[in-house]
């Protein structure tokens, strides 16, 4: 054997050569469950890190003779909550909201509506309207690559007044409308209240008439019924923002002062009655005027409103005729009059309503009312409307509340399962058929004990257990049991229903 012409590289080889003749077992490393994120070091990168172990020394370049793997990873866990405000739906959780939202549409293809959708993502200046408005300062807003301000939509309503502006002429009024979207604000979060959630909104445009309101409040109505709500357990406080333009009227107050006067209003039970009339001070109104509006803002009666008021307004008369519908839809007894009810957007015209929990515990489970106006402002034509808004996250609290909550198990109809594993494809057109006839299958993909199977069948809550076996398929047959009797019965797969 000729001699090695460099003896150093020799001795290096040596230690791999020793190391080549005994077999090394592999390492099993555990992978995290986690969602992980890798960082790949390059060649270069590592070889730096490795001459400065070796004190810095890189004398010739020797020392790289024998480098490690080119590619190594790092492993960096990341949160794997979701974004504060917000929530995953596993399948236990989709199968309430799915409850839920089919009692929405059901609702409301029962009262004529037709469902619509929007964009999740709006244009900014669609949610931007007069100053003070709470919703302006928690809006999810950025600007996008094309350089446009752009925000996560906070409600439906503006993108449905878009959505008709564009659709103009080609519209035939009144319009019945429903949708069920996901919306986004940046909120101090509390009980039912997120910073997204799914929202119901039903809208009528094109009747001016209150007989429109009504319908609205008939519909929630019909809503809570259907999922055991009942009057004892919500009721609706309702109002009109023409009493509070009346009141302002008296005192000269400016019409532009209206929508913030609004605004501060609608906090009048979530801070301090202090608070409430320095704010209103600080709009221009006099001390007179404050302790007026106040006085009537804690009126119940809708009598007693009459009384000071007169009634020759078109507050009284709304109202009145508002409760007189009531009693022909029957729900007069989930209606009560509360003057202090404004709502807090700046678009709302007439008769407002807040769906709420008669104990007290919650926050307002739905609000509506009308806004005559809002097109325009947006550079359309006007067109009377009114419409609610009803989210998803306080009504289910509401439910846990009233021990309401459906049991909402996973159910299939059969599982098919091949108990050989030459007879998988046998299977397979088994469930195939059975699909095809509109029957849930959940097919087994793998081979599985029976005893695996049965579980199985009692987790899903499977109606039949139907098995595929050599013996049986054979004859061109297959075993089908009955899991709620235990009966067992052999049957042509041409015959299987």
């Amino acid at each position: 054997m000729p001699p090695l012409l460099n003896p150093r590289l020799s001795s290096s080889l040596k230690p791999l050569l020793l190391l080549s003749q005994f077999p090394i077992a592999p390492r099993n490393f555990q992978i995290p469950r986690q969602l992980v994120s890798v960082k790949r070091r390059s060649f270069s990168s590592l070889a730096s890190v490795q001459s400065s172990d070796n004190g810095g020394r890189s004398g010739g370049g020797r020392s790289g003779a024998l480098s490690p793997s080119p590619v190594a990873e790092e492993v960096q866990r990341i949160d794997v909550n979701p974004p504060k405000g917000t929530r995953d739906f596993p399948p236990e959780d989709m199968r309430l909201r799915n409850w839920l939202f089919n009692h929405f549409r059901e609702v409301s293809r029962l009262f004529g509506f037709e469902e619509v959708d929007y964009p999740v993502l709006e244009s900014e200046a669609l949610f931007i309207r007069k100053a003070g408005e709470e919703i302006r300062d928690q809006l999810y807003c950025f600007e996008d690559r094309g350089n446009r301000r752009v925000a996560l939509r906070p409600e439906l309503t503006p993108s449905l007044a878009r959505l008709v502006i564009q659709k103009g002429k080609s519209l035939s009024f009144p319009l019945k409308w429903f949708a069920i979207g996901q919306c986004w604000r940046y909120e101090r979060m509390t009980r039912g209240r997120r910073r997204e959630h799914y929202q119901w909104n039903m809208d009528v445009l094109g009747v001016p008439e209150v007989t429109a309101e009504a319908e609205l409040i008939a519909s929630i109505v019909a809503f809570f019924k259907r999922i055991g709500i009942t009057e004892s357990d919500v009721g609706f406080k309702v109002s009109s923002r023409k009493v509070l333009q009346e009141v302002l009227r008296c005192y000269s107050v400016p019409e532009n002062l209206f929508g913030k006067v609004c605004i501060i209003i609608d906090k009048i039970e979530k801070i301090p009655i202090d608070e409430i009339k320095r704010e209103l001070n600080a709009t221009g109104l006099s001390e007179e005027a404050i302790e007026e509006l106040l006085q009537v803002l804690s009126i119940k009666s809708l009598t007693k409103l009459e009384e000071i008021l007169g009634g020759a307004g078109e507050a009284i008369a709304d109202l009145k005729q508002l409760f007189s519908l009531a009693e022909k839809f029957g729900y007069s007894e989930w209606i009560q009059f509360d003057a202090s009810i404004v709502r807090g957007l700046a678009y709302y015209t007439g008769i407002v309503f807040e769906g709420f929990d008669r104990k007290g515990k919650l926050r307002a489970i739905c609000g509506g009312g009308r806004y005559d106006r809002l097109l325009s402002t947006f550079g359309g034509d006007d067109v009377p409307a009114c419409g609610f808004g009803f989210g998803d996250a306080v009504i289910v609290e509401l439910l846990k509340e009233k021990g309401l909550v459906p049991e909402l198990s996973l159910e299939v109809e059969n599982i098919v399962c091949a108990l050989d594993h030459d007879l998988q494809g046998v299977a397979a057109t088994v469930a195939t058929k059975l699909r095809e006839k509109g029957q849930s299958v959940d097919l087994v993909l793998e081979s599985k004990p029976l005893k695996w199977v049965f579980k199985r069948a009692a987790r899903t809550n499977a109606q039949r257990l139907i098995l595929v076996g050599n013996t049986e398929w054979q004859k061109g047959m297959v075993v089908v049991k009955v899991l709620s009797s235990g009966e067992q019965y052999e049957i042509k797969l041409d015959e299987l229903e």
